[in-house]
Formats: structure tokens, C-alpha cells, sequence
């Protein structure tokens, strides 16, 4: 151990101690967002995106409480398997390395840590939001919060469908978080490429993206950026389709009394058995898509840099 809260992976390290660019990944999708080996593989793949735009993954994880950046092969392996795994978002970080705890990340979580090791580019599926029936239940996630007050850019490709669209992005203009439509002037919705919302700003090029960046750090703007990334065209699902299957699934979870934390998980299950596996094929999709942008991105940013 260092004096700093994290270990990296030899990679990271590497990188981080000659100024290459970097990515983080979130961790929750191996251990709640599929079903082993799936997850592993599709973790790999995703790492593998990152490489192959020119910069390094960095796959984010609480193992024994101890906080990572980076995870080795092996890593990924055991933690695609492992039993008992905490969900963390930002409140739940340092009771995981108090208690010695397993822990996946969240955005919000990943954002966090990334910040904490100094890494500015970050690719995910989707982002949490306002959940629908929120002016009665007050669920909104920490995510928006945290775009709101962390400098790290977050491509996905919008946020998730189930939620409430329309809310969830007034919440992030209330914080200040530009949302860039990428390479489009509708906002993406996850599976669709259809939101019914205007993109409020449009880039079309990483290195736009990564001047973006630059400049709101010089104006100390503070926050995130968000960068929506439509899912490719072929492996898109229309929104008038989805829909349908998302009010199902909604009135299953309502009907369970399944609230909080467990409520996404729940929802992105049901919505492959409803969509006959379509939409899992369409989040993989999306995700190494999100994971190209993102390296593509920091790459860009480190040129600007120097």
C-alpha cells in the first residue's frame, strides 16, 4: 500500500506515471448487469474498445476493502463470480473499505474514484436519473448529483429508459452539467436512438469534445460533462417498441414493492426476458461503443495537454 486510498493495476500505474490517456469503467455491470461468463467477456470486450482507440482501460472495484483502479485479468474473473457483492454509489464507498467489503461501482461511485486518481474520461451504458413516480418516492440517483460536482466527462448513451427522461435532464441543467448530444441534435434514450428531446448542445468530433474539456477547466467551471452517444443504428431498438415492454416492467417492480437500489437491476432483467434477450444484445452494443468514444476522448485530451 501507498499513503494514496487506492491501488492500481500495473497498467494504470504505467500510465498514469507517463501522462497516457485513460479510461474509467464502471464495475456494476459485471456483477449486477449480467449473467456470468457474460459479464466477464463482455468486461473484456469493452477494455478491449478502450485499447484499440488508443488508451488505457481502468475498470473500477472495492475487493476486500480495498479500493482499485484497474483490475488484472484474474480480477476480472473472480469478481465476475463472486457472491455477495455491495452495489456502491458514493455514500456507500467508505463503508465498504471500512468493513473490508466486495463492492462494484455505480456511475456515480466510478466517477468519484476516478476523480480521486486523477483519470477524466469515463464510458458507461447508461446513466441513473429521476425514476418515474419520483415526486412521490423522491428517487432520483446520485449520479446526477455527482455529474453535477466531479470534473469527469461521461460518455454513455443517454440515460436509462425506464426512467423519467424529461425530469432527469432538467435535474442536470439545474446542476450545471452540459449535455452534448454527439454527433446528433436528439437526445439518445439508451436502447433507442429516440428520445423525443433535443440535444441541448452538439459536438461531432472527440477533439471538440476534449477542447470542451480544456476550456471549462481553465473558466474553473467545475462539474462533469456529459456526452450522449447514440447506440449504432443496426443494433438500435425503437423507442415505440421498448416502451411497451418498460411499462411492463415497471408495474411488475411496483407490484413487488421493489424500491431503491434494487429497482434498475430488476428493471434491465425483466427487459431481456421481455425483449427475448434483444435487449441485452443492444446494451452490449451500446457499451463498446460508448468505450471507442471514451478512448477516443482522452486520447484527444492528453494531445490538447501537451
Amino acid at each position: 500500500m501507498t499513503d494514496l486510498p487506492f491501488n492500481t493495476s500495473p497498467d494504470v500505474a504505467a500510465a498514469l506515471a507517463e501522462g497516457r490517456a485513460i479510461v474509467a469503467l464502471e464495475s456494476t455491470i459485471i456483477t449486477h448487469g449480467m449473467p456470468w461468463p457474460e459479464n466477464v467477456e463482455t468486461a473484456r470486450a469493452v477494455e478491449n474498445a478502450v485499447q484499440e482507440a488508443g488508451a488505457v482501460p481502468a475498470t473500477i472495484a472495492i475487493l476486500d476493502g480495498e479500493l482499485r483502479i484497474g483490475l488484472t485479468n484474474e480480477e476480472l474473473e473472480w469478481l465476475g463470480q463472486a457472491k455477495d457483492v455491495m452495489k456502491l454509489s458514493r455514500a456507500d464507498l467508505a463503508f465498504a473499505v471500512t468493513m473490508k467489503r466486495t463492492g462494484s461501482t455505480t456511475v456515480a461511485a466510478t466517477m468519484s474514484c476516478a476523480a480521486l486518481a486523477g483519470i477524466t474520461v469515463f464510458a458507461t451504458g447508461g446513466i441513473g436519473g429521476v425514476h418515474r413516480g419520483a415526486e412521490e418516492s423522491f428517487d432520483v440517483s446520485a449520479d446526477l448529483i455527482e455529474l453535477g460536482r466531479t470534473p469527469v466527462t461521461v460518455v454513455c448513451a443517454g440515460a436509462k429508459a425506464i426512467l423519467d427522461l424529461p425530469k432527469t435532464f432538467e435535474v442536470l441543467e439545474t446542476n450545471g452539467v452540459p449535455v452534448i448530444g454527439y454527433g446528433c441534435d436528439e437526445l439518445p434514450a439508451f436502447w433507442s436512438r429516440e428520445s423525443g428531446l433535443p440535444a441541448p448542445l452538439r459536438l461531432d468530433a472527440p477533439e471538440q469534445i476534449a477542447r470542451l474539456m480544456a476550456d471549462r477547466n481553465r473558466m474553473s467551471l467545475g462539474g462533469g460533462v456529459l456526452v450522449a452517444n447514440p447506440v449504432p443504428a443496426e443494433d438500435a431498438i425503437p423507442a415505440s417498441v421498448i416502451d411497451t415492454h418498460i411499462e411492463a416492467a415497471l408495474a411488475e417492480a411496483a407490484a413487488q414493492g421493489i424500491s431503491g437500489k434494487a429497482v434498475t437491476p430488476f428493471l434491465l432483467g425483466r427487459m431481456v426476458d421481455l425483449t427475448d434477450g434483444a435487449s441485452l444484445a443492444t446494451n452490449k452494443a451500446l457499451i463498446l461503443n460508448n468505450a471507442r468514444l471514451a478512448g477516443e476522448i482522452a486520447v484527444a485530451a492528453i494531445t490538447i495537454s501537451q
